[in-house]
């Protein structure tokens, strides 16, 4: 029996490639990239708009919103995971990493169990082809919890589990070394009169001094000896980079200073900031600027962080906000560096033989539209 071949001719679009942007055409067939540039005949008229590569999101905690929009509401988990897909893949991002919480860093109301559901509805309805975009599991590791180690046990041996950060947000330190930060982001979200607010700190510091350095050995120990990618987040000293490189770590997570990003960068670590920051233009806990970070040559990464759309709003903006930086440029940091830190060499690049991820944009007054986005050949938006 002769198997049918399933091929897709995108013509008349501006391809944005490595180093270049061609006008022209391209062929997709059987899920991957087949040709660039033509000529082909026939096909669907691009309109000159942008044809990029699939964005490739490595750190977004966005999923939690739909499965609990509000106190003590939880909705149905493949439900809540789908409704979180379908913003993910419209904002352009065809492979995410979904960032689940592993310890209690504050006075949620949501725990390990929960992650364990989240979990399995991920690769439930992955399994079942329900989701437009390809997601694989990242674990957000609150090192200072006292549960952090029991919690990241029940998830360790999951599948869908390539990628694992290591945190701390104890007050005085990495991202809230200034207390005042530390005071009005959690005592706006918590709502904590100065009394418990005091308390909550003390007791935070205490967990932070106990629990930070064995956890962190034991859960990048693990990691190694697995093959899941290590993430460091919100380093602020020299002395946090060379914890970072002793225990094998991949991704520098939002340094929160020049000196840590560029010790990470000069080590070989791949720097990640949100795009969030680059978007607002500065970072929402008075740390580095990510568009700070650009100019000196040492962003390698963007995450959407909060915000899924902000990944592709900052490609298109980062050209305009930092001299010296191309669209081309721009674009890597959201579709090949992600994917190539990841360990996920099939994709992130228009290039042939890679997948046939790719979105259809336009940009007016500023703001990119995502027409149509693609994921392995098949049209998903």
């Amino acid at each position: 029996m002769t198997r049918s071949v399933q091929e897709t001719v995108l013509t008349n679009a501006r391809i944005v490639l490595a180093d270049e942007i061609i006008l022209g055409s391209v062929l997709l067939r059987d899920g991957k990239i087949a040709a660039i540039d033509g000529p082909f005949a026939g096909g669907e008229d691009m309109e000159g708009d942008y044809v990029i590569p699939g964005l490739v999101e490595l750190h977004t905690d966005h999923l939690e919103n739909h499965y609990a929009p509000r106190p003590k509401v939880r909705w149905n988990a493949i439900a809540a995971v789908q409704a979180h897909d379908a913003q993910v893949a419209a904002s352009g991002i065809t492979t995410v990493f979904d960032a689940l919480r592993v310890g209690s860093d504050e006075q949620a109301d949501m725990g390990s169990a929960e992650m364990t559901v989240l979990a399995d509805a991920i690769k439930t309805a992955k399994a079942a082809n329900r989701l437009r975009a390809d997601h694989f599991i990242h674990l957000r590791c609150e090192v200072s919890a006292p549960d952090c180690g029991i919690s990241f046990e029940r998830l360790q041996a999951d599948p869908l589990v390539r990628l694992a950060s290591l945190m701390d947000h104890a007050p005085n330190q990495r991202q809230f070394a200034s207390f005042e930060a530390y005071r009005i982001y959690y005592q706006g979200k918590l709502k904590m009169s100065d009394a418990a607010l005091a308390e909550f700190s003390a007791r935070r510091i205490r967990e932070s001094e106990t629990y930070s350095a064995p956890h962190r050995a034991t859960i990048a120990q693990y990691c190694r000896d697995n093959g899941i990618v290590l993430a460091s987040h919100d380093d602020a000293t020299l002395g946090h980079v060379d914890e970072a490189i002793a225990q094998g770590i991949n991704v520098a997570e939002f340094p929160t200073t020049m000196e840590a990003a560029k010790a990470s960068h000069d080590a070989g670590l791949a720097v990640l900031m949100g795009a969030p920051n680059v978007v607002r233009g500065s970072s929402h806990s008075g740390n580095i600027s990510a568009r700070t970070l650009a100019e000196a040559g040492l962003l390698d990464i963007l995450s959407s962080d909060y915000i899924p759309f902000s990944l592709l709003q900052a490609a298109f903006s980062l050209g305009d906000a930092v001299d010296g930086i191309s669209l081309p440029r721009a674009v890597q940091m959201v579709s090949k560096r992600p994917a190539d830190a990841a360990g996920l060499d099939d994709r992130g690049e228009i290039a042939i033989g890679k997948r046939a991820d790719l979105v259809r944009a336009r940009v007016d007054d500023g703001i990119p539209i995502v027409r149509t986005v693609w994921r392995e050949g098949q049209r998903v938006i």
